[in-house]
């Protein structure tokens, strides 16, 4: 019999600046799972008054970068102008398509007090169709996304579809991302249809295929198996997955291509300041040497 667990991957630390957060995907054994190439648990990280979070301005292309938050909030800017707040359990989806810049730093309101921030960063890889698509962004409040339980399951679907609902945040392939807050004994089936599955273990601790999973652990199923989640303590999962890509992806440092050579035009676009400014913004991250 097929295990239904094809691998699991395990955490990486990396210090963003003072910030710690788990890195999961890409790993050198999993480079995606669906349309999902990169995910990022951020703390949890707690700042004292004047503290906080500023990633400067940073350019993407060929991606959709999602940022979705458990506790604290951070706001964003980016170059078509957009200034949005994010707070815990809305939605920031934006598209690079062609090129983006863009900054997340907590505001000076979030500074004027001690604060946690707590959530995932993830990218979504564009079908080749759009990697070169019109840059947008998107905000989408808590009212937007469905809401729903399961077997006694908080649901709350960020992107895509599934158990029969569908999340308005415009996605560009078949893909599902949800937020999952399981009580300590309950199950959850995982949907059937995608070709490609995993979860992630934010919180607490899970048993699947008779094997214990705790925070920040990242099992990838097998096609088709049926997948069973029991929660072995009050747990918070996020669920994802998708169509394969269609196309490797090549991934160096926020550019993310099926071409080679475009990410060779996005790191010379960037060194010679061709990607549009942040209004607001006057800091940038250089590019990185060649690696």
């Amino acid at each position: 019999m097929q295990d239904p667990i094809v691998t699991v991957v395990e955490p990486r630390s990396r210090d963003l600046g003072g910030f710690e957060v788990r890195r999961i995907l890409p790993v050198a054994r999993r480079r995606s799972v669906g349309p999902f190439v990169f995910f990022d648990h951020l703390g949890p990280s707690t700042f004292g008054p004047g503290e906080g979070i500023d990633v400067r301005p940073h350019p993407h292309i060929g991606l959709a970068t999602v940022t979705y938050l458990f506790e604290g909030e951070l706001l964003h800017r980016d170059s078509l102008g957009h200034v949005q707040q994010i707070r815990p359990g809305e939605v920031n989806w934006m598209t690079a398509g062609r090129g983006i810049v863009h900054s997340e730093r907590s505001s000076p309101e979030a500074r004027a007090a001690e604060i946690t921030l707590h959530g995932i960063q993830s990218w979504v890889a564009l079908p080749r169709s759009a990697e070169e698509s019109e840059a947008s962004f998107h905000h989408h409040p808590i009212a937007d996304l469905p809401s729903f339980e399961r077997d006694g399951v908080a649901l709350r679907l960020i992107a895509g579809s599934a158990y029969g609902e569908t999340s308005p945040v415009r996605s560009f392939s078949p893909m599902f991302y949800l937020d999952a807050r399981l009580p300590e004994g309950s199950t959850l089936a995982l949907p059937l249809e995608y070709e490609e599955r995993a979860i992630y273990v934010a919180e607490g601790s899970v048993k699947v295929a008779e094997q214990s999973l705790g925070v920040g652990r990242l099992p990838v199923f097998a096609a088709g198996a049926d997948i069973e989640l029991r929660a072995m303590a009050e747990s918070r999962l996020m669920l994802l997955g998708g169509d394969a890509l269609d196309a490797p992806r090549r991934i160096w440092w926020n550019f993310v291509s099926s071409r080679p050579e475009r990410i060779e035009q996005a790191k010379a676009d960037w060194r010679e300041g061709r990607f549009a400014a942040v209004p607001g913004e006057s800091e940038f991250i250089p590019l990185p040497e060649d690696r």
